[in-house]
């Protein structure tokens, strides 16, 4: 399984949307260099008010370029870095993965998937709507989380647009990623 690097984007504060760079350095057990939620232990706003002292399983948001694909024709103004993730993925249904699957990504890099983006409120303040937007239903009615994925950096390396992507699945039995 194989994919591409649309984009990659970055922010030092804690804003909704990343500008893109050229490129962006992931660090062993950190996250993205420069990035506002870069760390060891959660920066996530809500999670370090509950207890700062949790593993950071949020290091690196991945969005699939799809989703924006099926958002534009829904009418919503979307690109990449404007949800607020780090990476911009093509080829890949990011969803579908299995925790613990491994994103090889570039000349170094490797990601490790921990779980789902939870889509918040803050969704609906940038565009009326997306949060409803990124939520689907899967065949049973379960609730499916479309607003992409969330991983840990285990090899650290220069990532940018064009880079290629080799999954890496873990050892069966999958387990399906829930929300981190």
């Amino acid at each position: 399984m194989t994919g591409t690097v649309v984009a990659v984007s970055r922010c030092a504060t804690h804003s909704f949307s990343k500008p893109n760079e050229s490129s962006i350095r992931l660090l062993k057990g950190l996250g993205v260099e420069g990035d506002a939620h870069m760390g060891e232990t959660v920066k996530h706003r809500s999670r370090v008010a509950a207890d700062p002292t949790q593993p950071n399983l949020r290091q690196v948001h991945l969005i699939h370029a799809e989703l924006f694909d099926e958002l534009v024709t829904a009418g919503f103004n979307v690109a990449p870095g404007v949800m607020g993730e780090n990476v911009t993925t093509r080829g890949i249904d990011l969803l579908d993965l299995p925790q613990g699957a491994l994103l090889h990504i570039g000349a170094t890099a490797i990601v490790e998937v921990t779980g789902l983006r939870n889509p918040c409120a803050q969704l609906d303040g940038f565009q009326r709507g997306l949060t409803q937007a990124v939520l689907g239903r899967d065949a049973e009615g379960r609730l499916v989380r479309k607003a992409g994925i969330m991983g840990i950096v285990r090899e650290g390396g220069e990532i940018s647009s064009g880079d290629n992507i080799r999954v890496e699945l873990p050892p069966e039995p999958h387990h399906s990623l829930e929300r981190v």
